[in-house]
């Protein structure tokens, strides 16, 4: 008994032994880990501040960028230093309001908390430039596009506003015509005045090539606020209809455009349209906003890019909320000096998976938050913005296809402030603010959660949309 009691001891010492030795070990690669996060004791433009801006801001902040100034040479970052080091310590810039910590998408921008401290320490010191020779070459970016070089370019009808216009919704008719039909493995909306176009819905018309002689008749703007004109009647004076008066086919939600929204590429083979060889595509709604005291006239335009095969597996959205498959609830009726609770829920009938997501609120929006409820009582994640952002309305798009069970609800839960506390109150003081039937102003408000799926196919959610 007792040679069974001193083995016992020996293997009980042994096992400490191990555990001490693992213990160390961790701690030394965690100490070898943290020196090479250590911030060096004198911080220069050219060796480590230059880096973190040309990989994360330059893509907005540069000559023919969305941003109103530039960071791409020393001195315009010099000056900027101050503004630089808080905006990204507050987690203001660069402009991602989703939590990374409860879900991961696509091209997420992100500073460490490194990246943070060394915009800071620059500031501190002074902003020095350091070894001209260090200096990283900028990014080779795109011109006229967020996702690269377009394969076909189609001008939109310019449109004059006049200075201190207040909304505009328009009908816009974009035509096009190609040698033969083909596939689009993406069509891309670039807005000339990013700082007066709100949105935009786009659908594409299909027209069988010979029950169309001239897709490019007709007017190509119709002022729904000016024009008393009936949708139908806005449609003839587009010259929609085909020359026996029937209407061609039309495909709902092909180009569409939210402040920060770049267009969503995907793998080969998946989402894609069909581009007949004749065509257009139809803006159900431009909303211009507010402008500012000079008088605009916007140039937007599509970009198109090509697919190589046609699609295998074409993309399919829905949305809970507003105008969607399910209600908002309570009434999205949101009473002055008031924060509002909304949620809007949807059960799904069959095995979906999710490629993006876009959540959407307008200025009194103050928090947004969506997940799955699956039939065993889980929860899937899907996004979680604490500080609701007006100006940043992207679709996120996971890293891998999000399986969703059928059976599973899916929730999203909104917050409003339509207090003197919210800056972005569009009223002054506060006033009763409703979405009233969908309405697409600024100053009314909806709550809407879209969803871009496909049905479920075994393996989906192994499959990477992380595109090069």
């Amino acid at each position: 008994m007792e040679s069974w009691q001193e083995e016992d001891l020996m293997t009980m010492k042994k096992n400490k032994a191990i555990i001490l030795l693992t213990v160390l070990v961790a701690l030394l690669l965690q100490t070898a880990c943290n020196n090479s996060e250590s911030i060096p004791a004198t911080v220069t433009f050219t060796e480590q501040v230059a880096p973190i801006l040309y990989n994360n801001c330059t893509i907005c902040h540069r000559p023919g960028g969305s941003a109103h100034f530039s960071l791409v040479t020393y001195d315009e970052c010099r000056k900027n230093a101050g503004s630089a080091a808080y905006v990204t310590k507050e987690r203001i810039m660069p402009p991602w309001p989703a939590d990374p910590h409860y879900t991961q998408f696509v091209g997420q921008r992100i500073l460490s908390e490194r990246d943070i401290k060394i915009l800071q320490q620059w500031a501190d010191e002074g902003a020095p430039e350091g070894p001209k020779d260090k200096l990283p070459a900028l990014p080779a970016y795109p011109i006229g596009s967020d996702i690269g070089t377009p394969d076909m370019r189609i001008a939109v009808q310019p449109y004059f506003l006049k200075a201190n216009s207040t909304d505009q919704f328009l009908l816009v008719k974009v035509p096009f015509q190609l040698p033969a039909d083909t596939f689009a493995s993406l069509i891309e909306f670039v807005p000339g005045h990013k700082n007066v176009v709100h949105h935009v819905n786009g659908d594409m018309v299909k027209y069988d090539f010979y029950k169309k002689t001239d897709v490019f008749a007709g007017d190509r703007i119709v002022n729904m606020v000016e024009d008393t004109a009936s949708l139908l009647q806005a449609f003839q004076k587009l010259g929609l209809p085909n020359d026996d008066g029937s209407y061609p086919t039309l495909q709902k939600s092909v180009v569409n455009y939210l402040p920060g929204v770049v267009g969503q590429k995907y793998p080969e083979g998946i989402g894609g349209y069909f581009l007949p060889r004749k065509g257009a595509f139809l803006f159900n709604d431009l909303h211009y906003g507010f402008t500012n005291k000079d008088d605009i006239w916007d140039s937007s335009y599509i970009n198109i890019f090509f697919a190589k095969s046609p699609p295998k597996r074409p993309v399919q959205e829905f949305q809970i909320g507003t105008l969607g498959v399910a209600p908002v609830e309570p009434d999205l009726i949101i009473q002055p000096d008031s924060i509002k609770h909304v949620y809007s829920k949807y059960t799904i009938p069959a095995d979906i998976s999710i490629l993006t997501i876009n959540p959407h609120m307008h200025l009194l929006g103050k928090s947004f938050k969506a997940y799955a409820l699956q039939p065993n009582g889980d929860t899937i994640r899907l996004i979680s913005i604490p500080r609701w952002d007006f100006n940043w309305q992207y679709f996120y798009t996971f890293k891998k296809m999000v399986k969703i069970p059928a059976g599973s609800t899916i929730v999203a839960e909104g917050v409003y402030d339509n207090t003197r506390q919210n800056l972005n109150n569009p009223f002054s003081p506060p006033q009763l603010v409703r979405d009233r039937n969908g309405s697409m102003k600024a100053t009314d408000e909806m709550f809407q959660f879209i969803i871009t799926y496909l049905p479920y196919e075994q393996g989906d959610e192994n499959i990477s949309l992380e595109t090069k």
